[in-house]
């Protein structure tokens, strides 16, 4: 048994077709790259920084007025200081 399923798992692996990873290091990106990105890299960006800030509050809550809010609040703290990356951008706001 342990056999078969070895070899379906290797079949399977052998017909998926290989997709690139693409590994980002969030806390790297500036504030001109992530203003620069398409509308999903900014939403997926947008997401995962949300998610990780709220667990660094253990905060499991998501306020969707205030979450728009405080992404204008960052784009318009971006936009002046585009060098800035984001994560550095978002503990002075949130400090």
């Amino acid at each position: 048994m342990k056999k078969q399923l070895f070899l379906a798992g290797a079949l399977l692996a052998a017909t998926v077709p290989a997709k690139a990873q693409v590994v980002l290091d969030l806390s790297q990106i500036t504030c001109g790259e992530y203003l620069n990105a398409g509308a999903d890299d900014q939403a997926f960006i947008a997401s995962w920084l949300s998610g990780y800030f709220h667990a660094e509050f253990n905060n499991a809550t998501l306020d969707l007025r205030a979450a728009k809010h405080n992404y204008d609040i960052i784009k318009r703290h971006c936009e002046a200081h585009k060098k800035e990356p984001v994560m550095a951008t978002i503990k002075k706001i949130i400090d």
